[in-house]
Formats: structure tokens, sequence, C-alpha cells
């Protein structure tokens, strides 16, 4: 059994990257809501817990508590931004909303009067972290002891040796934090003494082992989109069920370039799983016809994939269960099911099946982000092309066209697409963006052809770059690469006479458009 820390969720859109960083440092790290019970909490045998950040005050009424038995429990506890405010809260320290907000970097000064905190341990004595709080810690209660300082607060970092308890008023988990992750590993190695023994092949194995006993002597259906989500999940499964796994892909008509031959192609003559295919693009484009809001889209592609998928899976027999490619990051930024964090938009593999579908969904990537999947894939042996293939919304490309979703729109922007992610890859860029692709703009402009007048289409490029896709920096682009991606969709997509490019960032804005 692995020594696990567990993450308490207060909400925080970060909370998922805490558990990411400790897997970095091969430490098992499991979430659980902030209203776990105690005895739930103790089921998990912790070493150590950690109290997310949130985006409430303890200020607040009706502000989010987890049971303060957690301090009896006589292990190392470490509290982020909101997780500080409920211990300081907890002891009786003093909590004041600041009159200067923390958002963004601050530098802070690590207390040179005293012996080094192990939690700053060969950790610089100035050091440039990500903040974001609205209130600050007047006072440390009994006991504690201040161990970092910034110019706006006089707490930034506290703790309780005695006790066991640590707490930061900024967030080591994001890669903003210099040294976050050193932060985090004094945590986990030198105070909880975790010896690192979570790994990928460990990982495997025991996703193996799991899957087998879950499923028994059932039989699986996977919804499989030929991205690296559903192929390593249903390699997986294959791996621990064999044949009792057939794999569905259903081409909805929203899907790249001669995509949906690719996909056979490679599914069947390289890795060597059941698939059944089914064309269902006239169905797609039919239920979305004259549909333009991005949430009635997801939910209308959502509802024809069931419909199906289900029709499909009825011909090939009985199954037990769904198999899904459902990641962390998905299930954050649709609903938080661990805590009171903001839906940022819904997903094709979150929020159950219809009562009709008598399946039980199987989702052995739940735990996982981007990154760790692909590693999951080399340790199953996948082709290089499948692992640093970049992801691609469930909806498809109907997420990628502000508007109606028309076969002519379709069409347009396939060939824009195509001719990006060409130029990309030929200039080396591929593997060094998190996601690349082309948004055709409900925007007709003006333009000038052959010296005659055009009023065509407007494609907007988007490339950025990240690690987890939970935040991204848009991607500086060469601009004699970004001229050439123009010139050429210009010139070969008849219907567009204009390309833009998104300098956005997420946040605030988020990686797709819709």
């Amino acid at each position: 059994m692995h020594q696990t820390i567990l993450v308490l969720d207060f909400g925080s859109q970060y909370t998922q990257l805490i558990a990411r960083r400790l897997r970095e440092l091969s430490v098992h790290s499991e979430l659980l809501p902030f209203n776990s019970s105690l005895e739930k909490i103790r089921q998990h045998q912790p070493v150590g817990i950690i109290l997310s950040g949130g985006p409430k005050s303890i200020l607040d009424a009706g502000a989010p508590k987890c049971d303060p038995g957690i301090f009896q429990l006589g292990i190392p506890i470490l509290g982020i931004c909101y997780g500080m405010q409920f211990i300081t809260n907890s002891f009786g320290g003093k909590i004041e909303s600041s009159s200067q907000r923390e958002f963004g970097h601050v530098n802070i000064t690590i207390e040179k009067d005293k012996k080094t905190p192990t939690l700053f341990k060969g950790l610089p004595n100035e050091l440039k972290v990500w903040a974001s709080h609205g209130d600050c810690i007047a006072s440390a209660p009994d006991g504690f002891s201040v161990s970092a300082t910034s110019k706006s607060v006089p707490i930034a970092a506290m703790e309780n040796p005695g006790q066991r308890i640590h707490a930061l008023l900024f967030h080591p988990e994001v890669v903003h934090t210099d040294f976050g992750t050193a932060i985090l590993q004094n945590f986990a190695h030198d105070i909880c003494g975790c010896k690192g023994d979570w790994t990928i092949p460990s990982f495997i194995e025991e996703s193996t082992k799991r899957i087998s006993e879950i499923v028994g002597k059932g039989r699986v259906v996977c919804g499989l989109s030929g991205g690296v989500d559903s192929t390593v999940a249903a390699l997986l499964i294959h791996r621990a069920i064999g044949d009792r796994l057939v794999c569905i892909f259903v081409d909805n008509g929203l899907l790249r370039y001669e995509e949906a031959k690719q996909v056979q192609r490679r599914f069947k003559s390289k890795l060597k799983l059941p698939l059944e295919f089914v064309d269902a693009t006239d169905l797609f484009l039919e239920r979305l016809a004259g549909v333009v809001d991005p949430e009635v889209k997801r939910k209308t592609i959502g509802a024809a994939f069931i419909d199906v998928f289900e029709e499909k899976a009825q011909t090939l027999g009985n199954f037990d269960f769904l198999a899904q490619g459902t990641l962390y990051p998905d299930v954050i930024e649709s609903a938080s099911s661990l805590g009171p964090a903001a839906v940022i938009k819904s997903h094709h593999n979150v929020g159950g099946l219809p009562e009709r579908m008598k399946f039980t969904l199987l989702e052995p990537l739940r735990d996982l982000f981007k990154d760790e999947v692909r590693l999951v894939g080399e340790g199953l042996g996948l082709d290089k092309e499948f692992v640093v293939r970049q992801p691609f919304p469930g909806p498809g490309l109907a997420v990628r066209i502000l508007g109606e979703v028309t076969k002519e729109h379709l069409d347009l922007l396939r060939l824009a697409d195509r001719i990006l992610i060409d130029e990309i890859r030929r200039a080396g860029w591929y593997e060094r963006l998190w996601q690349s692709f082309a948004v055709l703009l409900p925007i007709r402009s003006v333009g000038v052809m052959g010296d005659a007048r055009t009023y065509e289409h407007t494609i907007a490029i988007r490339a950025v770059e990240s690690s987890d896709g939970m935040t991204a920096d848009w991607a500086r682009l060469p601009h004699d690469l970004l001229s050439l991606i123009s010139s050429r969709i210009v010139n070969e997509v008849r219907g567009i006479n204009r390309v833009v490019y998104d300098i956005s960032s997420k946040p605030p804005s988020t990686i797709e458009w819709e």
C-alpha cells in the first residue's frame, strides 16, 4: 500500500494541481471533499493532509470548514491560502480583510532570525510566489511562529512544529511560484516521511488489477474518439480483460481533415483493438441545425452521441460497463464534485448517463492529468504519434465554429486547420505546444483578391503552451511562421480572406473559444 497524502478540496481551481505536483514527486495523493467525515479520512490512512485554497473567505457566513478532528490525528498538515485561513481560525488567530489584496506575483522573505523552517529547507531567502487572496493573517495563533512575510502582509507563512502544522498564504502548486515543487517536496518527503514509491508503472499494474476486479466476468464497451485519453483508457482496459472490451468509434462529422479514416486505419492495423465504426455525420448536423449557444451545442452533441452509441451497442450484445477517457481537468471544469469550485463549462464525459442506459461507468484515468496519461501511454507501448497528439475537444470542431455548425463552415475550418497543423509541424513547434488549432469566427469582412472585392470569413489561430491544461499562456510563434500560415490559409481556402492570432492566456480566457 502506498503512503498517501490527502488533499481536502475547498474549491480552488488549482486543487488538482496539488495532487499532480505530489505525483510528480512519486507521492500517492487523493482528493476528498472538504466536508469528508473524520472516519472517511481515517480509512485512507494518510501520512499527511493538505488543505487547499478556495474562493470563499473564512470571514463569510457559511464559510466551508472541515472536521477539526484532523488536527488530532497526529499527522502533518499543510494549509494553502484558504487552508491557512481555516487553520488560523481554528486555533484562535486573527484574520482581517486586507486593504491591499494580493493577486499575482508577490515577493516573500523567509524569516532569518531562527532556524530555517522545514518547508523552506534549501531555498533562497527571497522567493517570488503566486498569491490569490483578499484576506490576511493579522496575528498568528498561539504556538505558531511566522516563517515568511511580504511587503503587503505580515504573515505569508507560519508553522507550529510541535503540532506538525504548516501554512502558506500563497500557492506552491502553480508554476508561477518559484521553488513551489521544492516546498511541496519538503512537506511530503521531510515532514511526512514519504518514500516516493508511486510511479507510472505502479499505476499501470494497480489499475490493471483494479479494472479486472471491478469488471469481473462482465463486458465493457468503450467510446473511442481516437485521441490520447480514450486510446490509453482502451489499452489499459484491454490489458485487463482482453476481448471482453469492444470499442465503438462514432464519426460525428465534426472531426478534423480525414481523421475518421486515420483512426480506423491506426486502431485496426496498429493497436489491434476490437473496433466498430459508425458514420453518423448526417444525424449530428441535423441535430445541430440552428444551434449557436455553446452549452446547447455541447449538450446536443452529447445527447446525439449517446443515442448513436446506445443503438450500436445494442446490436453487439449485452454490456455491463461503459468506458470513458475522463481526466481530472474534465471534471474540475465541468462541476466540482469535490468542493465548491465555480463551473466553467460542461464536458462531454462528465455528468453521468441517462437512466435508460444501464451501464456502469468505468473511468480508469479520472484521477490523472493529461501529461500523466501520456506517460501511461508510453508505458503501454503506444507509438509517439499517439502519445504527443494534442488534445482535441469531445464536441470536435463544433466548439471551434462560433455560431451555427454547417457543412460549409466545417469544410472551411477543416482545410484551414490542416494548413495550420502542417506548418506547425514543419516548423518543429507541434510538440512544444499544448494545443494549436483554427477557429472559424462568425465574422465576414471586406478584402481584395485579384483586384476584386471580397466579403468572406475570418479565421482565428489559437496556440498555447501549458503543462496540464489548467493554466496556459499564448505561444510566441515566430512572425515568419504566422505570416506563412496566414498566407496559405487565405490563398488556399476559398471563403477565407482574413486571419487573426489569439494572444489571450488562461485565465482569464479558456483554451477553447466555446
